[in-house]
């Protein structure tokens, strides 16, 4: 997106937002402790409620390109990689993508057979819309920095290419200037958290070394994005003091380059509120502003994303309420941007009718072709199962198929798997993921199949069983406590093993999902025949 063209304010004084936050004030709004919010999302009254994604959606972007809003999220080491969302009011959002179909292009680490990429892979990004096309930046910690661009936000995008390749840098932003040239921001957080200014090449793929300005450093500074406001250069950061916290800050010039004389904190630390720092600045129809940020403080649900309105004073955006020393706290109710839009979530459920994977899928890692299809058996998922590179260790088995989890009330996720398939030596099953992980799962031995849930690699066996279908389901609530149940009815479930708590790792939030594997060695298969979640959520309130 060119700034100049897209986000245009009239920096006069104060703009007044008391209709945008609906008369609420921050501590009305607050709940009682972190993450046991009574609701979230669009409230069906021409409001909503933070979190509007109380999920894992980390590391945010998000512009405006028409009517719609566009937002991307980090993903680490999951594929496909980088994950696109569309909005009409920046409160219902659907999944539309990812950028990255293949993550072994960013290094080998990142495929099935190594698996050495956990918490690292792809970080925070920028999306922007130049020249009729979408552009996405971002970098990883090891490899460098990577671009791709797309017609279409929701693919296909092209192949990756790669920008850089040291080690280090991190939370980059492009930039097209009214005379097309176009910049990128990155930081050396490897080298004192330095943060430099490249000119692109005119393909926008590459930077030009010789280009570079220090625009900024010190304080642990990332989320770097570049904005054109009213003629006006914005550097928008976060940073980090000791013992203290991250806060959001911004810094001005006159010419893109600097010198970035001005220098403001937008917003107070707020710890209790788990620290909203790394979002993308938008401009609604309305005139209005938001900052569309996600919350970094390690919580079991990961990084939720909320909508703090903003209001500018003084040629600053101070984001959410402004208190008497100037500066924003957190809001947690406001007005939609956008009235009478349609109620939406992220997708969940899956019946696995379609010829590809539904877009909330990710895999731990790339995962092994041939050893997964919806074709061979039409309306199920068939994972293959071979050795995983530790004995019964899920974070080492290939093709685990993931989603994010929502810390909603009422959450039920239920599986169905038809065993008939399975080889001596063959797990599969339902699982919760992070660093610690637990299973829901049938293991096939001596031909018997046998009910297990695990701890990381701690079993509990259950009864034997002899069915042709089964139904293993996980049920948590605000309390992050997933309790396992199965059924060889789809109707009747019977509970097994202890409530297991769900955690925060490798800057990840608790993901589900669906696996296989086989310590014995490569052989049998486990079909799948429909995952549902459901939760409570602004379509069922």
């Amino acid at each position: 997106m060119n700034p100049a063209r897209h986000i245009r304010l009239a920096l006069i004084g104060a703009v007044a937002l008391s209709s945008t936050l609906a008369g609420l004030s921050a501590a009305e709004q607050a709940p009682t402790r972190w993450g046991d919010w009574p609701a979230w999302g669009d409230q069906k009254d021409g409001t909503y409620r933070n979190p509007v994604l109380p999920g894992d959606y980390s590391d945010l972007d998000c512009i405006r390109v028409g009517d719609d809003y566009y937002a991307i999220s980090s993903t680490f080491q999951y594929s496909p990689g980088m994950i696109v969302l569309r909005s009409r009011d920046l409160v219902n959002w659907r999944i539309i993508g990812h950028v990255v179909a293949d993550v072994t292009q960013i290094g080998p680490d990142m495929n099935w057979d190594r698996m050495n990429r956990q918490g690292k892979g792809i970080w925070a990004g920028a999306i922007r819309h130049h020249a009729g096309k979408f552009w996405v930046y971002f970098g990883t910690a090891d490899e460098g920095y990577f671009m791709s661009s797309a017609k279409d936000p929701a693919g296909p995008w092209e192949p990756l290419h790669r920008m850089t390749t040291e080690a280090g840098w991190d939370d980059c932003c492009p930039f097209w200037d009214d005379d097309g040239q176009g910049y990128f921001v990155g930081t050396h957080f490897k080298g004192g958290y330095k943060t430099w200014l490249y000119k692109l090449t005119p393909d926008g793929r590459d930077l030009i070394p010789e280009s570079r300005v220090l625009i900024n450093e010190g304080s642990r500074r990332e989320a770097s994005k570049l904005y054109k406001i009213n003629g006006t250069y914005y550097h928008f950061f976060s940073e980090h003091q000791p013992n203290i916290g991250r806060y959001v800050m911004m810094q001005r010039a006159g010419k893109v380059t600097g010198p970035y004389t001005g220098r403001r904190q937008l917003s107070h630390v707020q710890r209790e509120f788990h620290e909203p720092n790394q979002g993308g600045l938008v401009q609604a129809p309305s005139g209005d502003w938001f900052f569309f940020t996600h919350h970094g403080d390690g919580a079991w649900e990961g990084r939720p994303a909320s909508l703090i309105p903003v209001t500018w004073t003084d040629g600053w955006p101070v984001i959410g309420k402004v208190g008497p020393d100037g500066l924003g706290t957190m809001v947690w109710s406001a007005r939609k941007p956008v009235q009478n839009g349609p109620l939406l979530v992220p997708q969940s459920d899956d019946d696995f009718s379609a010829s590809r994977l539904s877009v909330q899928w990710e895999w731990n890692y790339q995962p092994r072709a041939g050893k997964w299809s919806l074709i061979e058996r039409p309306g199920w998922l068939r994972l293959h199962a071979w050795k995983p590179l530790r004995p019964d260790d899920l974070k080492r088995a290939g093709n685990t198929l993931t989603q994010r989890v929502m810390r909603a009330r009422g959450n039920m996720a239920t599986a169905e798997l038809d065993p008939s398939g399975m080889a001596d030596g063959q797990v599969a099953g339902l699982c919760h993921y992070n660093r610690n992980y637990a299973t829901i799962a049938v293991r096939r031995e001596q031909g018997a199949l046998v009910i297990e849930t695990a701890r990381n690699q701690t079993i509990l066996r259950g009864p034997a069983i002899n069915a042709k279908l089964l139904w293993l389901r996980s049920e948590w609530d605000l309390d992050g406590l997933c309790r396992f149940s199965y059924s060889t009815d789809g109707k009747t479930f019977a509970s097994l093993g202890e409530p297991h708590p769900f955690g925060w790792a490798d800057y990840r939030g608790e993901r589900i999902g669906l696996f296989s594997y086989n310590n014995a060695g490569e052989a049998g298969h486990a079909d799948f025949g429909s995952f549902t979640y459901r939760y409570d959520s602004a379509l069922t309130r």
